[in-house]
């Protein structure tokens, strides 16, 4: 089980800043929308554990794209934005793998979005 001030200084951290740009422009009315990818690396550097992707499909079955939360050491799944998905999308759980952490992450295409979650989360922890 993920700790209640972790997840509450998760949540009130997604932004703009954090948003996958596939996603942007970021709706605060659906604030975990575009934040899965980085959602999951945070919840791993504070809790460990692996990340686990699948793909989300529209109702008619083409593609929507990926949906990344996190298995916990102790087993249990956390899955902090999968209110994000909107009616027809569907996430495809049957199909979930474990999604291997880059070994640096500072050369991939969500790194300014994971920093910008993680400075918040991590300041938002020290309050």
């Amino acid at each position: 089980m993920l700790p209640a001030d972790l997840e509450a200084a998760i949540r009130a951290s997604w932004s703009p800043a954090s948003c996958d740009p596939a996603d942007a422009p970021w709706p605060p009315e659906n604030p975990s929308r575009g934040q899965c990818n980085v959602t999951a690396l945070v919840v791993q550097d504070h809790a460990g554990g692996d990340i686990v992707r699948s793909t989300v499909l529209h109702a008619d079955g083409t593609r929507q794209g990926l949906h990344f939360w996190n298995r916990l050491p102790d087993g249990s799944e956390v899955d902090l934005t999968r209110e994000q998905f909107v009616d027809g999308e569907v996430v495809q759980d049957a199909i979930a793998e474990i999604q291997e952490r880059p070994a640096d992450i500072s050369h991939g295409r969500v790194y300014q979005q994971y920093l910008a979650l993680s400075e918040r989360v991590s300041a938002a922890l020290q309050q």
